[in-house]
């Protein structure tokens, strides 16, 4: 009696054939993965769909979420184009060309004048030309890195003399938290980081910058 070697014999034959054929080195990828026209895909990883996942709607939700926070707010209105030939209100020890252009260019939108200087003595000079010296500055913007100007003690000879009727502004890196207190001690009124103070410019200038109803008229 001959037997074949090349086909198994029994019910079952067929089933093991077709298992041994599956068998070889892709049968354990098989089972996680996916084989198309000869092209092995593999399974995907979990870490991998956390990703996508975060890249996707779960992301959006948490941006959205957290720009529900922000609150931009509105440019001012200019004040009238007669009051830019009133003499300034706002004086600036402020050197860097960044910030000037910006304090120019807000300034100029909203029709106040803002004259930049670098030493109390200017703005007491101006005090004397715009009338008695009784009428002060409503703002005095500070640069507390212009080291030219001199911040700390040029704050104090300001504020010695100019009291609480002149608003003193100082902005600085938001890491310097020790030029902060001592800015503050010298009497400087606010300080703000520097995304702070340009944020809040525009709102700054229209305040300041409008003069009094009696010099107005």
């Amino acid at each position: 009696m001959t037997f074949s070697s090349n086909r198994p014999s029994g019910p079952g034959g067929r089933g093991r054939h077709r298992r041994g054929r599956r068998g070889g080195p892709h049968q354990g990828k098989q089972q996680g993965g996916q084989q198309h026209g000869g092209i092995y895909t593999a399974p995907m990883d979990h870490s991998y769909r956390a990703v996508l996942h975060g890249n996707g709607q779960g992301s959006n939700r948490r941006r959205h979420a957290g720009m529900g926070t922000q609150y931009l707010q509105p440019d001012p209105e200019p004040l009238p184009a007669c009051h830019d030939a009133l003499p300034p209100r706002i004086f600036a020890f402020v050197s860097d060309l960044f910030f000037v252009a910006k304090i120019q260019e807000i300034a100029r939108k909203l029709n106040v004048k803002v004259e930049f200087v670098k030493t109390a003595d200017e703005i007491f000079e101006k005090q004397q030309q715009n009338g008695n010296g009784e009428e002060k500055p409503s703002l005095i913007i500070f640069d507390l890195n212009n080291a030219a100007a001199k911040p700390l003690p040029t704050i104090q000879k300001l504020k010695a003399k100019l009291k609480k009727e002149t608003a003193i502004i100082g902005f600085l890196s938001h890491v310097q938290g020790e030029l902060k207190v001592k800015a503050q001690e010298a009497g400087c009124d606010t300080v703000l980081p520097r995304s702070a103070f340009s944020s809040n410019l525009p709102q700054l200038l229209r305040r300041h910058g409008a003069p009094d109803e009696a010099e107005a008229n």
